[in-house]
C-alpha cells in the first residue's frame, strides 16, 4: 500500500505564565487516503483546558503490573493495545525481551509475560450461554454457533458472515483473489522492504495491512492484531469498501 503525506498541527504559543504541555502527535499515513481518515493506535491524552497553575498529576493512570500468557496468535502489538500497556508494544518488548527473545514479532504460546497494564479488557464469552453484552464479543459468540476451519478457506468464510452483519460488501473470489497476490495465503507475511516499510509501517498479514490502516477500519468483534487472519481481511475489506467500494473492484496493489 502507498503511503500518504501529512502535515504536522501548529501549536499557537501562549502568553506570559501560562506554560503549555505540548504533545507532538505524528499523523498516520493511510494509503491512499487523506489525513482525516487516519487515526491512531494510541491516541495522545491530553487535559482539556491549560491550567494556570501547577496540578498534581492530571488524570494519571497508574499502571498495574500483571502477567500474561500468550496464546496462538497473539502479537505484542495486540497485547499492548488490549492492555494499554504503559509504553506500547516497545516497552512491553523491552520488559519481556528475556522471555520473547530477538525477535518481537515471533511470539510463542504459553511465554509468561509482565505486562503494565492500565486498563484491564472485560472477560472474552468462552461460553456459548454468556450473554453478548459488547461488540467485542460478536465473533466469540458467532463461533460458538458455528465451526470454521482453521485454514484460508475458514478464514475467508468466517470473515465474510462477519463482513454480512457489519455491511461490508466482498465476494469469497474478491478476497482470494487478492489474498494470494498480497501475500501467498501467509497469514505472518509482512514486507520489510518498500516505502511503508521505511517508514515504519510495513505490510502485514493475508491483505497486507499496515499497522495505521488496520487501526482506522478494525471490524468490532475481531481480534486487535493484524497478523489474525479473520481481523485482517475485515479490515482490509472495510477499507477497500471505503475507498474502492469492494475488495471485488481491486486488482493489484492498494
Amino acid at each position: 500500500m502507498p503511503r500518504g503525506k501529512h502535515r504536522r498541527p501548529r501549536t499557537n504559543p501562549l502568553t506570559r505564565r501560562v506554560v503549555a504541555a505540548g504533545t507532538g502527535t505524528a499523523a498516520l499515513a493511510l494509503p491512499l487516503l487523506s489525513a482525516t481518515n487516519a487515526t491512531a493506535a494510541e491516541p495522545a491524552k491530553v487535559p482539556g483546558t491549560l491550567q494556570t497553575a501547577p496540578q498534581s498529576a492530571p488524570a494519571a493512570v497508574k499502571a498495574k503490573t500483571l502477567t500474561y500468557t500468550t496464546k496462538k496468535g497473539d502479537s505484542l502489538y495486540g497485547i499492548a493495545e488490549r492492555y494499554d500497556a504503559q509504553g506500547g508494544w516497545r516497552q512491553l518488548y523491552k520488559d519481556n525481551r528475556e522471555a520473547v527473545g530477538d525477535n518481537p514479532r515471533l511470539i510463542h504460546p504459553g511465554v509468561d509475560l509482565k505486562v503494565r497494564a492500565t486498563k484491564t479488557p472485560g472477560k472474552t464469552a468462552d461460553k456459548a450461554s454468556a450473554p453478548a453484552k459488547k461488540s467485542s464479543v460478536a465473533r466469540a459468540t458467532q463461533a460458538a454457533a458455528k465451526s470454521y476451519p482453521d485454514n484460508l478457506d475458514g478464514w475467508i468464510r468466517e470473515a465474510l458472515d462477519i463482513m454480512a452483519q457489519k455491511g461490508i460488501p466482498g465476494s469469497y473470489e474478491g478476497i482470494h483473489r487478492n489474498i494470494l497476490r498480497e501475500s501467498s495465503g501467509n497469514p505472518a507475511a509482512i514486507n520489510n522492504w518498500d516505502s511503508n516499510a521505511v517508514a515504519g509501517t510495513p505490510s502485514k498479514g493475508l491483505l497486507q495491512v499496515i499497522d495505521p490502516t488496520f487501526a482506522a477500519y478494525h471490524v468490532p468483534g475481531t481480534a486487535y492484531d493484524p497478523f489474525d487472519p479473520v481481523a485482517n481481511i475485515t479490515a482490509a475489506c472495510n477499507y477497500a469498501a471505503a475507498r474502492y467500494g469492494s475488495i471485488d473492484n481491486v486488482n493489484g496493489p492498494y
